[in-house]
């Protein structure tokens, strides 16, 4: 048997339970899919968004409904090494891709003003939807996973004085008729590694150039491993931890918060207390 349909049953067989059935519920929870989207996975070279291609491979096999699938990868200026990895994996995993090129890290990499992690980002964003809109497509798919749902969380409490969570669908404000959405939503991070080192891949960490060529750790990413080490380690006094972390942005009692805002306006306990 060929490697890469190896790779697939092991999607379906022995991590059925902890990766194929969560992918599935969020697509059907989340009602992510629907019939007729064209949806274009953007694939970074990581685990994360290797493992989504790899599911919506199947699901776009096996499904219940009919949907069309592009796979586009963008070279935001890799190593050429990089560059080779992502398309020598694309190959070994039988994933068609489209590669498209932008100067992304040049143009952030000598940013001094501002956040060149956030700029950046912001950079990605708009050439994945525009290159996505191009090929005809409606939906963009992410591979953000459960961990970084939960850390997100954390990051905008402590770091961000609001409870806010990244969500699993979004509509582009910025282009129309275009929306995101993470089918890996309630996948965790621990399940993609197991699968990745049970199969024996290897794929791209991180290709920033930054990181690869100074020591230093950007501010953004500090904060996300100090989140998720702060996790890690109530994690081991309570189990139950990151499902409650999860869980609180999905049962927000409106009776017990000082304010709160909706569709951009500020609202305050005190504009309806009296009338209760």
């Amino acid at each position: 048997m060929e490697k890469y349909r190896e790779i697939e049953k092991s999607i379906i067989k022995k991590f059925r339970k902890p990766i194929w059935s969560k992918f599935v519920k969020a697509v059907k929870d989340y009602q992510l899919i629907q019939e007729g989207d064209k949806i274009a996975v953007c694939i970074s070279g990581g685990k994360d968004s290797m493992l989504l291609a790899k599911c919506m491979q199947e699901l776009y096999r096996h499904g219940q409904f009919k949907f069309d699938v592009e796979f586009i990868v963008m070279d935001p200026g890799y190593t050429s090494e990089h560059r080779q990895l992502i398309m020598e994996n694309a190959e070994m995993l039988s994933i068609p891709i489209h590669i498209f090129e932008t100067n992304i890290f040049d143009s952030v990499f000598n940013v001094k003003d501002g956040s060149p992690c956030y700029l950046c980002a912001r950079m990605r964003r708009g050439h994945l939807y525009s290159y996505a809109k191009s090929l005809g497509c409606n939906k963009i798919a992410l591979g953000h996973h459960f961990n970084d749902v939960i850390e997100t969380i954390l990051l905008n409490i402590l770091y961000g004085g609001e409870v806010k969570t990244m969500m699993p669908k979004l509509h582009s404000q910025h282009f129309e008729g275009l929306e995101l959405i993470r089918p890996l939503y309630l996948v965790r991070e621990e399940d993609i590694i197991h699968w990745k080192e049970y199969n024996d891949l290897t794929f791209l960490n991180c290709a920033c150039r930054f990181t690869l060529e100074t020591d230093v750790d950007r501010e953004g990413k500090s904060k996300r491993k100090k989140v998720k080490e702060l996790i890690e380690n109530l994690q081991k006094e309570n189990s139950y931890v990151e499902k409650s972390i999860f869980r609180s942005v999905e049962n927000i009692n409106l009776n017990s918060i000082i304010g709160y805002v909706d569709e951009g306006k500020k609202g305050h306990f005190l504009d309806h207390y009296e009338e209760k």
